[in-house]
């Protein structure tokens, strides 16, 4: 059994996707973010930086903070989308880091300056709207040509997709990255997607363009 502690944000849901993608058993904690609770003495003994997601197997004693780890974890161990070894795996590698380093961080401003605080601060929203629409068109090169981002459905795909579906929090218009949406849509029709969406629970259905 897995111990998993989230919300409802990107970070969450990218772990909750890939646990239902995996069909494993685990049990939720909701870690309510709108109250503090990620501050608790409880939620601290797990997760040192304060932030969720995190996750405890039972069966191998392993307690893990931080998305991007949790994700290779549970790939690694349960033996399903990362590669075993070569360039297969180092292209999910790099496209996962790509998420954890660039699109996370920058949409994550983005949300805080155009969704949460607009009209505050001038230079932010410029500047993180500017870089948001370079990360998206990346992300639609990359996917122009192929049909998911590093050869077959992978973490990185999971990595990335729940940021792609605030695209309303980030004022982006899909229709202007076709290849973006296109994988969008498809992802979003996986059922196991669509549980891993309501973890901890539905706030609202998966937005669609």
């Amino acid at each position: 059994m897995i111990d998993f502690w989230t919300w409802t944000t990107p970070n969450g849901r990218k772990v909750s996707i890939l646990l239902e993608e995996l069909g494993l058993d685990y049990r939720t904690h909701a870690v309510d973010l709108t109250q503090g609770e990620q501050h608790t003495p409880g939620f601290l003994a797990v997760s040192p930086n304060n932030k969720i997601p995190a996750l405890r197997d039972e069966e191998t004693g392993v307690t893990l903070m931080e998305s991007g780890a949790i994700m290779y974890y549970l790939a690694e161990r349960h033996g399903r989308f990362l590669p075993a070894e070569g360039e297969p795996r180092y292209r999910v590698m790099e496209w996962l880091m790509w998420q954890m380093g660039g699109l996370g961080p920058i949409l994550g401003q983005t949300h805080h300056f155009l969704h949460f605080n607009p009209g505050k601060a001038a230079y932010a929203e410029t500047r993180f709207f500017d870089e948001t629409q370079r990360l998206y068109r990346v992300l639609d090169t990359r996917l122009d040509e192929r049909a998911y981002l590093a050869g077959d459905y992978s973490i990185a795909d999971m990595a990335v997709w729940p940021w792609v579906s605030r695209f309303e929090w980030q004022r982006i218009d899909l229709d202007a990255y076709p290849a973006v949406k296109r994988w969008y849509l498809e992802i979003a029709a996986r059922a196991a997607v669509q549980r891993g969406y309501h973890s901890p629970h539905k706030v609202n259905e998966i937005p669609l363009p």
